[in-house]
């Protein structure tokens, strides 16, 4: 077996079906036959304008990046008893050795090397090689569709530590599509006893209120300004939902900036001021993967309820532009069909 089939994008609004070798592996590598790949927003974007941000595709591209699959085949240094395991994939390698690698940021990496992430090939194909540590097994009871939506999950994660979320705390979330719905859920997890969600669809408010929320909120219709929340966390990126979130936290809270919006934002700096209010992005995710597993199996976060469109290899395009429609929150494209 050496070759294998990919979903390649070849230029904005297009995707083809194509050979592709099947990856070599490192000594440290595990050969993994994908399972299940969810489609996140970057692929969309990617889809759709060629780049995000610094990130520009100027070659053919294997999008996706949220997966799960099985152990195929491992490289020397690797335990032969892995093949045959069921794995949730966390899609990077940093380099272990920089300043912020060694500080437990590897997240911030200066080389990181992230699945669909121009140069780097994706998961939209039928195999991924992937270092043996970033394989990590999953349990029987969390579905191929869960696990490869651990990857989000673990966003939701990191964001929620990012605000130091803990027993108690009062949450304001924006956005009740599939980061916002699992910032919600893992809020809940981490014990919050209110977490408030506002989105401007109907449909979706509806959803976040049986998936974490315990109040939804119209923006259009309601503001959030002076709820005195202790954490706002934004999977929005529309400027108007962080300027009133920001608003809307107590004095000495956190503001975590999830979603992608523009480059340059106009905030209400004094009140940020005056009020010592800390400010943060998140990028991706560092040692979140043994966390969202056991939450997943808990049944503490429910996944599979936010997959709502499924797909063969073949029919990516199709993944990547039906989110859009009413009532769709995940997509997932099974290379294997």
């Amino acid at each position: 077996m050496t070759l294998m089939e990919a979903a390649v994008l070849t230029a904005p609004h297009s995707i083809s079906i194509a050979p592709m070798n099947v990856p070599s592996l490192e000594p440290d590598q595990v050969l993994v036959r994908v399972a299940a790949v969810g489609v996140c927003g970057s692929d969309v974007h990617y889809y759709e304008h060629g780049r995000i941000g610094p990130y520009i595709v100027e070659s053919p591209l294997v999008l996706g990046h949220e997966l799960s699959g099985r152990i195929e085949d491992v490289g020397s240094d690797v335990d032969p008893g892995r093949i045959g395991q069921r794995v949730a994939i966390e899609p990077q390698r940093p380099c272990r050795v920089c300043s912020q690698c060694k500080a437990g940021r590897y997240n911030l990496c200066p080389d990181m090397e992230f699945f669909a992430t121009p140069p780097i090939d994706g998961a939209f194909s039928e195999f991924v090689a992937i270092q043996s540590d970033f394989a990590f097994d999953i349990p029987d009871n969390v579905s191929d569709e869960a696990a490869a939506l651990i990857e989000p999950l673990s966003v939701g994660i990191w964001a929620c530590q990012r605000a130091e979320i803990k027993p108690g705390s009062r949450v304001l979330v924006a956005g009740a599509g599939p980061i916002g719905v699992i910032v919600a859920q893992t809020a809940r997890a981490f014990g919050a006893s209110e977490v408030i969600v506002t989105d401007i669809d109907a449909g979706r408010r509806e959803f976040a209120l049986t998936s974490g929320a315990t109040r939804v909120i119209d923006p259009l219709a309601e503001s959030v300004e002076g709820l005195e929340v202790d954490a706002f966390i934004d999977a929005t990126g529309a400027a108007p939902a962080v300027r009133s979130g920001i608003l809307a936290v107590r004095a000495a809270g956190r503001v975590i900036l999830v979603g992608l919006g523009n480059d340059d934002l106009e905030l209400p700096v004094s009140f940020l001021q005056n009020r010592e209010i800390w400010l943060s992005g998140v990028f991706r995710y560092a040692n979140t993967w043994p966390l969202a597993i056991e939450l997943v199996s808990s049944g503490r976060v429910d996944l599979d309820r936010l997959v709502t469109a499924r797909f063969g290899l073949a029919e990516s395009e199709r993944a990547l532009t039906i989110g859009r429609e009413p009532g769709q929150l995940k997509a997932i494209v099974y290379p294997g069909r």
